[in-house]
């Protein structure tokens, strides 16, 4: 077993290629060593090269609603909204208060997605 550093996108695809002939492979045994220390480096690579950026509030929410299977009435009713109100934020023609953004917290949407800036329409 030799698992390198992955340092180009030609390594990438030889480690992607050697996991997946690894994979099932049980855990304690060799080839399960090697799986398993192939997923930390391949996971670190693609971390530093192919960032997710955080979602943007808006999208956070929808998620959460879909989640939950919630319709946007239903959120609004948890969140002691008007309907109008839930639709103006939801269609991004009015921005989240401090309130609404601790509310949606508990909710379970998280804090640090809700205020971050994103774009309203006029």
């Amino acid at each position: 077993m030799k698992v390198n550093i992955i340092r180009t996108e030609d390594d990438h695809e030889k480690a992607l290629a050697r996991m997946e002939k690894l994979w099932g492979s049980p855990s304690g045994t060799p080839k399960g060593d090697e799986l398993e220390l192939l997923m930390l480096v391949v996971e670190a690579y693609e971390e530093a090269n192919y960032p997710i950026p955080p979602p943007d509030p808006i999208e956070a929410i929808r998620f959460r609603m879909e989640q939950q299977g919630l319709k946007p009435s239903g959120l609004a009713e948890q969140l002691g909204l008007t309907r109008a109100r839930m639709s103006e934020i939801l269609n991004r023609k009015r921005a989240l208060t401090l309130d609404q953004v601790r509310r949606l917290h508990d909710f379970g949407v998280p804090a640090e997605v809700l205020v971050r800036e994103y774009d309203l329409v006029s």
